[in-house]
């Protein structure tokens, strides 16, 4: 008993110590609630080593003793957060479709894929599907009471900052003249040009990315940052984001698209010149076989439909889909209005097309533009939902072969139906399976997008332009062959981009952003992207952070601008995902540390232990 009395006693004084002067305690000395020492697991990647460090200092100024499980990769963690043995993770998520919904559905609705704590939660759903049915303007208020009851009354997640997309050119071998960046995609490689075009069949162009194990390579399996871009390369998409979100067909499969009037029916005219390539040999041919219509009803219905395949990532983006199809009815886009214009929506999909629109087609071969021959696909939505454009930009709705993906599936086939029950994914091999691939199986993919995915091993992956993809269009890669390198620490990526190792570093460390810019040879680049990194909780049964006193004991330990100060002012403050949607880098509503409220909650959290 003396020994509790002392320990209690001990930890009241060191609290008043590091609240005296603190953001809650003013230049009073405030004794804090006697509580004992409470431990906490972090998981996290090696790569958020930084995080790692500055959240054990500011937990254990509020009475938690850290635990860490340090993973070396994506699967890894992944593979140690499936066994439940942790109570945080350092997580971040980017929103790649540039709306809203798809900054939270994913991660907290309780159908999200990558819902991990998990949240349940029916207020939240509630305001998440109130959401995506309104107007951006009606919808503000909407996502600031989700933000009010995910922070401030529930504490379902800890944010940490809010990263500036960083990223460095060698301008002595890339052309920066014309380069975007993105607020929500990343960088689209067909637009990259050398300044000594000579180049351009002979030299690979290199970039980087920290995860030398991809997720998948069947685009409506993963959505994580180790098979974006691969994703982005391979499967081209009906619409594309452009630098502030806003829509555009360059670069997509599309000549134009509309929005029926009621805007719940969504009209994409499709061109005639993307085909699929694939790898032959080690060399990537045209398989001559057509992108087109059917390709894209099968591709999302089966984005739509959970059971398509087994471990699905990404239905939750499409269940607005209610019908996709290909239209032959030439009569109804004459009668049809468009939302934005008014006028039929006929005339909206000629605007984006030299000559008129003579007959429409349901068989990919029968499509020929030059005689006035289009393919039309058309979606209708389950209600009134605009930001289904915002999911059709996502690489979860690239267009995948049918022809191919069935034969590659077809042992695993019921019924005319993927028998996902018997899958066994420990040993059974479907279409997208990166270690195949990896292990020689390259003809597997057949890719609709700029570029085709040829070979990879644990340095990088090979890229290289896809001979079907637009032959004569101007939105095609000019570079032939593209090296993804695998490099895991930042430092070290920063390093062989100073070697001339590396032409792009997608990703500067935002410690090595100063020493970059003063090279003249480096054109460094920043801008204000959709992403948040934050800690999602353990809230499975059982699980102690099931408590809202203790989420909220951590939540008020953490001090945002340790980050913003380490990172050199290369990240900003953040109240959650959505913040950066709502205001931009500056955000009004900032979480302060308050070590009194913490110590408050964690007394209170342990209180409940006594009962």
């Amino acid at each position: 008993m003396k020994k509790l009395l002392a320990l209690a006693l001990s930890l009241v004084m060191a609290f008043s110590l590091v609240a005296c002067g603190g953001e809650a305690g003013g230049n009073e000395e405030v004794e804090l609630l006697p509580v004992q020492p409470e431990t906490i697991k972090i998981l996290a990647q090696s790569t958020r080593e930084a995080e790692v460090n500055i959240l054990r200092d500011q937990l254990g100024k509020a009475g938690f003793v850290i635990e860490v499980d340090m993973q070396p990769d994506y699967a890894s963690v992944s593979a140690a957060r499936d066994k439940g043995d942790y109570d945080i993770c350092i997580s971040g998520w980017s929103t790649g479709t540039g709306n809203l919904d798809y900054a939270v559905r994913g991660i907290l609705h309780s159908t999200g894929d990558y819902n991990y704590s998990p949240v349940i939660d029916e207020e939240v759903d509630r305001l998440i599907d109130l959401g995506a049915s309104q107007t951006q303007a009606q919808a503000v208020q909407t996502y600031l009471d989700l933000e009010t009851r995910l922070i401030d009354e529930m504490a379902y997640m800890i944010p940490l900052y809010s990263p500036k997309s960083v990223v460095a050119y060698n301008k002595d071998v890339v052309n920066v003249e014309n380069l975007k960046m993105y607020k929500s995609s990343g960088p689209l490689w067909w637009e990259y040009r050398y300044n000594d075009e000579s180049l351009n069949e002979t030299r690979p162009l290199v970039f980087t990315q920290n995860n030398a194990v991809m997720s998948t390579l069947d685009p409506v399996q993963g959505n994580d940052a180790s098979m974006g871009s691969a994703a982005s390369a391979n499967y081209a998409k009906l619409l594309a984001l452009d630098v502030d979100d806003s829509f555009k067909v360059e670069g997509s499969a599309s000549y134009a698209y509309a929005i029926g009037e009621g805007n719940s029916e969504f009209y994409f005219l499709l061109r005639d010149d993307l085909y699929f390539g694939t790898t032959e040999n080690g060399e990537v041919v045209n398989t001559g076989v057509r992108a087109g219509g059917e390709d894209v009803v099968y591709s999302l219905e089966r984005a739509s439909n959970k059971n398509s395949v087994p471990s699905h990532k990404t239905f939750t983006l499409h269940n607005h889909l209610a019908k996709i199809e290909v239209l032959t009815d030439l009569n109804e886009l004459s009668t049809k209005l468009d939302s934005d214009s008014g006028k039929p929506v006929l005339e909206t999909l000629q605007a984006g097309i030299n000559g008129e629109i003579a007959a429409l087609v349901a068989k990919d071969e029968d499509a020929d533009n030059a005689a006035g021959k289009y393919q039309v696909v058309k979606i209708t939505t389950t209600e009134p939902f605009p930001q289904v454009l915002n999911f059709l930009c996502h690489s979860s709705a690239g267009i995948v072969c049918k022809e191919q993906v069935e034969k590659y599936n077809a042992k695993y086939m019921k019924d005319g139906k993927f028998d996902v029950d018997n899958f066994d994914i420990s040993k059974d091999v479907a279409y997208g399976d990166f270690a195949a691939f990896k292990n020689g199986d390259t003809g597997m993919l057949w890719c609709s997008g700029p570029f085709v995915m040829t070979k990879v091993d644990d340095y990088g992956a090979t890229f290289v332009a896809n001979p079907g993809y637009k032959a004569e269009a101007e939105d095609r890669p000019a570079i032939k062959t593209y090296y993804l390198k695998f490099i895991m620490d930042p430092a070290a990526a920063a390093s062989a981009f100073r070697a001339g190792e590396i032409d792009v570093l997608s990703s500067v460390d935002a410690n090595m952003v100063a020493t970059l810019q003063a090279d003249e040879k480096f054109e460094v680049r920043i801008k204000d992207v959709n992403s948040t990194y934050y800690c999602y909780v353990n809230m499975r049964e059982g699980s102690k952070f099931q408590n809202v006193d203790l989420r909220k004991a951590v939540l008020y330990a953490i001090n945002q601008q340790d980050f913003v100060d380490y990172k050199d002012g290369m990240v900003n403050k953040v109240y959650s995902v959505v913040d950066t949607f709502l205001h931009g880098g500056d955000t009004p509503r900032v979480l302060e540390q308050d070590l009194v409220k913490a110590n408050k909650h964690l007394a209170a959290y342990q209180a409940t232990l006594a009962e």
